[in-house]
């Protein structure tokens, strides 16, 4: 290998140099202290774990997605995490063992063996938030107003929410007793709203114009508020399961936007994103400075099941590389003070005061005038002086 490849990372991995990356601490302390300000407890998840247990209930996405590895001590196939989410569920449902809803966050980092997006990272920051042990729409509100929070303290700007519910489809293709080939079939061409192929599907394997009508129609309900009013109307005749999962929508965004009043909300009737884990509402925040969803969540009550607790579930995640790119928000770091590299007891009792107090104090190591250039370098504006035997901070 040549010194000019030694240095090259793989694609989609990248080093985070000291300006970024105090950017992103700063974000994840703020946020994380955000999630503890509505009660969410912070959890550190292991990154390695036994391939049967990390995936057991996921998605066949997050397989593909999962790093294997032996494990040299046991011989059993291992898993590094593509997603923190089942992790939680399992501290949820083996670990806590609550009654009560238990609220968890976490921040840390993902690996993925393949990007899941152009010019997305293969080692994201996964930070996010999940409630589990309570069915009403209560939670769910609960986790978009915390989504749009999160993205607006970090000053994300134009942000709008797209809602859907994945239990309508779920409920339509289950009234159309479709074959399960046929049903991959009509979710793909869904996936891509590839229109005419969805209704070749349709005319194909469902005998009930009705029911046919409905399951187009939904496929084409997208847009704004008045998504929400067509889809009333042309689910008026539909099963009462379909009726009920409609009015939770209602619920969630009327209680949605009397908290958030400026809060711009569109809706995909029809977004079967984690369609094989997802159980109820799902939701996502977009900007128009990114192509893809900035955060996204949704409910998903079985995924404990595995485990031995079916709890009710629901959450949010995000990248936090991402949303430090799109943030707006400079965060401000004091400028440090330069000490001289003395052995002096006084000095360094009051070197460790100013430290106590937050100064940032750096230790001059070659003990000689510094020029401009290096003083902007090591970000100080003031020093440590000598003065009438006792030690002053003066600028420099």
């Amino acid at each position: 290998m040549t010194d000019m490849k030694r240095w090259l990372l793989p694609d989609g991995v990248e080093e985070i140099l000291p300006v970024e990356a105090y950017k992103l601490e700063s974000l994840r302390r703020e946020l994380l202290d955000l999630y503890k300000s509505w009660g969410y407890e912070f959890v550190i998840t292991p990154l390695i774990e036994y391939l049967d247990s990390l995936l057991v209930g996921s998605s066949h996405d997050l397989d593909l997605h999962t790093f294997k590895i032996t494990d040299q001590l046991s011989g059993r196939m291992m898993g590094i995490r593509a997603d923190i989410t089942p992790q939680a569920a399992r501290i949820d449902a083996h670990c806590l063992n609550r009654e009560g809803p238990a609220r968890l966050c976490y921040a840390d980092n993902v690996l993925h063996t393949k990007p899941r997006g152009i010019m997305t990272s293969r080692v994201p920051i996964r930070i996010g938030a999940e409630l589990y042990g309570h069915s009403g729409v209560e939670c769910d509100i609960e986790l978009v107003c915390l989504m749009h929070q999160t993205l607006r303290a970090i000053e994300i700007n134009d942000i709008h929410i797209v809602l859907g519910h994945v239990g309508i489809f779920r409920t339509l293709v289950h009234e159309a007793k479709l074959k399960e080939s046929t049903e991959r079939e009509l979710f793909e061409a869904v996936q891509r709203k590839a229109y005419d192929e969805i209704d070749l599907v349709l005319s194909k394997s469902v005998s009930d114009s009705v029911l046919r009508g409905m399951l187009q129609n939904l496929t084409r309900l997208s847009g704004d508020e008045e998504t929400l009013s067509k889809a009333l109307n042309v689910f008026a005749d539909a099963p009462d399961s379909v009726k009920a999962e409609l009015k939770e929508l209602v619920a969630i965004v009327e209680e949605v936007k009397q908290r958030i009043p400026d809060i711009v909300l569109c809706f995909d009737l029809c977004e079967l994103r984690g369609y094989e884990y997802h159980t109820g509402i799902v939701f996502a925040a977009y900007s128009p400075n990114y192509g893809r969803a900035v955060a996204k969540g949704g409910r998903y009550d079985h995924i404990g099941e595995v485990f031995g607790r079916a709890r009710p579930a629901s959450g949010f995640d995000s990248d936090l590389k991402v949303l430090a790119r799109l943030s707006k928000k400079v965060p401000e770091k004091k400028a440090g003070i330069l000490a001289p590299n003395i052995v002096d007891e006084k000095l360094s009792d009051f070197v460790d005061g100013l430290r106590k107090q937050g100064e940032v104090v750096i230790t001059n190591l070659v003990n000689q005038t510094i020029d401009k250039e290096t003083c902007e370098e090591l970000n100080c504006d003031r020093q440590i002086v000598l003065k009438n035997n006792s030690w002053l901070v003066d600028p420099l």
